[in-house]
């Protein structure tokens, strides 16, 4: 079942999403050659909970950090740890946020330092996605409308989005319904209604669609070792524009 939030719970939904894009703006500052995860992640969680928020990933079915940070290759759920970032990494974090109750949750990809590594097309592509996706969040059309927007923008550029991992429903918890693949038929799915609250987050990758999981159990990478990118927002819909949740 697919939850309608009343006015003063989207408010406490934009009060979590404003603490996440804050957050990001922490971690973007941070973000250079020779900068170590750990120190982003632990800067991060500092910001969170200094700002009433508690870190919504850390700890959720044993994840160890507060921010998933996935690098090249690293699709999402990477472990920020003790490696250093590299000139022209792609970088992409994925910071989720509980306040009073209610969650936010936004990713976003960077390069750190120049752009050695040519992908700044796939970034662009990768986000343009997004708000093709967001712009499909109204009432009266079908869930499946923000999936085939983010698959025809993705693919007519020449890059994949990748299937197994999926957007999803927000609210009192991380994930709740409905599931929202990035690919798929206009025209299916439940019918969006307003109240409805969602995260839409494209995964894209500069080669093959598929995937595979590192032995950490976490980290979802590339099968051809192609760069990934990875953007999302929280958004509602209301009776005419969607309205993004994670702005700051």
């Amino acid at each position: 079942m697919i939850s309608i939030r009343s006015a003063e719970e989207i408010a406490l939904l934009r009060e979590a999403g404003r603490l996440v894009a804050q957050a990001h703006a922490v971690a973007r500052e941070l973000i250079a050659p020779g900068i170590r995860g750990e120190v982003i992640d632990r800067k991060v969680e500092t910001f969170i909970r200094d700002n009433g928020g508690r870190p919504a990933f850390k700890g959720f079915r044993g994840f160890p950090s507060s921010v998933c940070l996935s690098l090249n290759n690293e699709v999402v759920h990477g472990i920020p740890g003790k490696r250093e970032l590299r000139e022209g990494d792609v970088v992409s974090l994925d910071i989720g946020v509980e306040k009073d109750g209610y969650y936010g949750d936004s990713a976003w990809t960077y390069i750190a330092g120049r752009d050695l590594q040519e992908a700044a097309d796939l970034l662009a592509a990768t986000e343009e996605s997004l708000m093709k996706g967001i712009a499909n969040a109204v009432e009266g059309n079908h869930l499946f409308d923000i999936s085939h927007a983010v698959q025809t923008w993705v693919e007519g550029r020449g890059f994949s989005v990748v299937r197994e991992m999926v957007g999803h429903g927000i609210g009192t918890q991380m994930h709740e319904e409905p599931q929202i693949p990035n690919y798929g038929p206009p025209g299916k799915g439940p019918l969006i209604k307003a109240g409805m609250v969602f995260a839409i987050e494209p995964m894209v990758n500069q080669g093959t669609h598929e995937i595979m999981l590192r032995k950490d159990g976490w980290t979802a990478v590339t099968r051809d070792g192609s760069l990934s990118a990875h953007f999302e927002h929280c958004v509602t819909v209301t009776d005419g524009e969607p309205q993004i949740l994670t702005l700051p």
